[in-house]
């Protein structure tokens, strides 16, 4: 069931201060809207991202278009943004979409699974607080009532609906609406409360910019990813391994150059971001791969990761074979290595072992290699 983000990145925000919009305004190392995409691209089942940008915001819009975003338009209002971001999304075919603000910078992946899980055709679902807090009214600084807080919420985003119910709806409103979830209930459509998250606060004023800089900082993400690979000698003068040839009465063989240090660790970067295998994104029965150098791949999947708003925290290689020696080239491999991820070499280690004559490297028919992959979230 194809699924959809639409980040709404079109206002001003005016009352949180600073020279630019909100949305632009650096928070935890890095532009706020980009925390709300760094949270769609790490959960899981979102299949496409969609970011609606003011006409003023414009000049930003390529970048995002590189990293494969889809860029619209905003509107007058918030509920035309929206309508325009649905039009932009309607090619791509999406079955549901989550319609979220940017200036809520502090969204987890879980409370996007959460809201997905319960959207339903005729029901959309959205998070919310129960308003724990006594509520009064006011005039001239002084408490002039008090409001029963019963059966009171307080909204947060994102919303997720059916696609073609919510564009539906948006095209049927007249417009004023506070957010989707008005517009979904005036066009019938029910829609689930689902728990909030505290967290997940609203910027609004500048001193919210104070607390959500805390959560950001504060809510570390550490994941580990493994990679196995194995190829086979044939002939050759060299081996290729971990970004260096190294010198050798056989080289190894495979679709690619064969470096299996190197395939080890991409592997284990695209596992720590659950994102397949070399074989996924490098297709082997492609021809465009035959004999392509393997820091293509490896520097595709550490550009991933930081799309997906992770830092490689750290690398490590082991080679297993009886020959060629290993330690005279670990330097150099490992400032390859760093070279091409983009991290420190002092975060790489590249070390050998033998598997004691045993096996089909012990038997020197080959050469395997297993790598671990840390990443944090950045």
């Amino acid at each position: 069931m194809p699924t959809a983000a639409l980040i709404v990145a079109a206002g001003r925000g005016l009352r949180a201060g600073g020279a630019r919009p909100k949305q632009w305004q650096t928070l935890a190392g890095r532009r706020m809207v980009e925390h709300s995409i760094a949270a769609f691209r790490a959960a899981e089942g979102i299949d496409q991202i969609a970011l609606v940008l003011h006409p003023e915001d414009r000049a930003e819009a390529d970048g995002f278009r590189e990293t494969g975003l889809i860029v619209a338009r905003g509107g007058a209002d918030r509920a035309g943004s929206v309508r325009n971001g649905l039009e932009a999304l309607a090619d791509s075919g999406p079955t549901r979409v989550l319609i979220h603000d940017a200036a809520r910078p502090c969204l987890r992946p879980a409370l996007i699974a959460e809201v997905m899980h319960n959207i339903a055709p005729g029901q959309g679902a959205a998070p919310a607080l129960v308003v724990t807090d006594a509520l009064w009214t006011g005039q001239d600084g002084l408490v002039s009532g008090t409001r029963d807080r019963a059966g009171l919420f307080r909204a947060q985003t994102p919303q997720g609906f059916r696609f073609d119910e919510i564009r539906a709806a948006h095209a049927a409103h007249p417009g004023g609406a506070a957010d989707d979830v008005e517009v979904a209930r005036a066009y019938g459509i029910d829609v689930a409360i689902v728990p909030g998250d505290p967290d997940n606060l609203k910027v609004t004023l500048p001193g919210d910019f104070t607390r959500a800089e805390r959560i950001l900082r504060g809510a570390m993400t550490v994941r580990l990813g493994n990679g196995f690979d194995v190829h086979r000698y044939g002939p050759g003068d060299h081996v290729t391994l971990c970004g260096i040839a190294v010198p050798h009465g056989r080289g190894l063989r495979g679709h690619s150059d064969a470096d299996v240090g190197m395939h080890a660790i991409t592997d284990a970067i695209y596992g720590a971001l659950a994102q397949g295998d070399i074989g996924q994104h490098f297709p082997p029965s492609d021809p465009q791969w035959k004999g392509a150098a393997s820091e293509i791949f490896l520097r595709h999947a550490a550009d991933l990761a930081r799309e997906m708003g992770y830092r490689i925290g750290n690398i490590d290689c082991t080679l297993i074979c009886e020959q060629p020696k290993i330690g005279p080239h670990s330097a150099a491999m490992r400032q390859a290595l760093a070279r091409i991820i983009g991290i420190e070499a002092g975060a790489v280690s590249v070390k050998a072992t033998t598997s004691e004559r045993l096996g089909f490297t012990g038997r020197e028919e080959g050469i395997a290699a297993i790598a671990t992959a840390t990443l944090v979230a950045a």
